[in-house]
């Protein structure tokens, strides 16, 4: 039995992991914020601390006793000032692993992201190149993931990191939710007729990795990319996830050439004007759907003779009832 801390334990990834430690025989700690939204961890036995990963203070709080860290807090969205990301996602993560550090914790396991590898490739893997230009979130991300490398190698401190694809599932109210909701409503586009190769991993087996990962030492010190391993592209990751849901996919597409332009436009216009909601199309959204966007888990098969359990079908099945269930129910 481990003593373990989840930063950002209320979120998608976040509370799905909760449960799996729980489950697993763990005594968990979550560190929340006051203004977190807490239902995803409703009549789960964890112990919540609250506090801010951008304030080192909070941080000492929680991890007194504790022997690993999963870092999943972060700020995940294509839109906002790179301040406030880098704080964030940045800063943040200093502060989790400088505070580990201080008092002991044997392990952090860090969940990054395949964003920063960025778009138009098939089969990258953990050693592709990173682009010059990438939107605040992926740079940040990417940047605190470099400083956890160097970090390491004068820390007692074992580090791993996981960088998943397009994750999607159960609690995903961010990506998912919005998604079906186009679908259902018939205000739904694909880019290119959805031929682009994409890189799913549905929560629970991207879960799993994480869990993998955590209990085994051969993870420390090692980065490895979170996907499904499929051989997919966005018209039939959509056409089963409609199927799943029963309703008709839309057949409304747009070229890329046309798309992309104006994203960036919207994405200009937005940023002169200051405005703090999201632009309704951006270029990371045009790129994620419009540009090849796949990886190998070959490092994660060597590793671990990793198989995914949940199949893709079933994965969507579990999504579309939860979302009728969880999500329908409340409308």
């Amino acid at each position: 039995m481990e003593r373990i801390l989840v930063t950002g334990a209320n979120g998608f990834i976040g509370s799905n992991l909760v449960k799996k430690l729980i489950n697993e025989g763990n005594l968990v700690t979550g560190l929340v914020r006051k203004s977190s939204d807490l239902s995803f961890l409703d009549g789960m036995n964890v112990e919540l601390v609250l506090g801010d990963i951008t304030d080192l203070r909070s941080l000492e709080i929680a991890m007194k006793g504790i022997d690993k860290v999963y870092h999943v807090a972060g700020l995940a969205a294509d839109w906002g000032p790179y301040s406030l990301f880098e704080s964030i996602n940045f800063t943040g993560t200093q502060n989790v692993a400088r505070s580990a550090e201080k008092f002991g914790v044997k392990k952090m396991i860090y969940i990054s992201t395949v964003a920063f590898h960025g778009f138009g490739k098939t089969y990258m893997n953990e050693e592709s190149p990173v682009p010059d230009k990438l939107i605040p979130y992926a740079r940040t991300k990417y940047l605190a993931e470099k400083w956890l490398w160097d970090f390491s190698k004068s820390s007692k401190l074992k580090i791993t990191a996981i960088r998943p694809g397009n994750v999607f599932g159960i609690n995903d109210r961010t990506f998912i939710s919005k998604y079906i909701q186009a679908l259902k409503t018939g205000k739904f586009a694909q880019v290119n007729n959805g031929k682009s190769k994409t890189c799913p991993v549905f929560i629970d087996n991207l879960i799993d990795i994480i869990t993998i990962a955590g209990n085994s030492d051969k993870a420390d010190n090692n980065a490895f990319i979170a996907t499904d391993g499929l051989e997919i592209n966005w018209y039939t990751f959509n056409s089963k996830l409609a199927e799943a849901l029963e309703v008709k996919l839309p057949e409304t597409s747009v070229p890329y050439f046309l798309a992309y332009p104006i994203a960036v436009i919207f994405y200009k216009l937005y940023s002169i004007f200051n405005k703090r909601t999201e632009p309704f199309l951006t270029p990371y959204r045009v790129n994620n759907g419009g540009r090849d966007y796949h990886f190998s888990i070959d490092k994660l098969r060597s590793f671990f003779d990793y198989t995914p359990a949940v199949g893709i079908d079933e994965a969507m099945k579990r999504t579309a009832e939860w979302y009728k269930t969880k999500l329908e129910m409340k409308t």
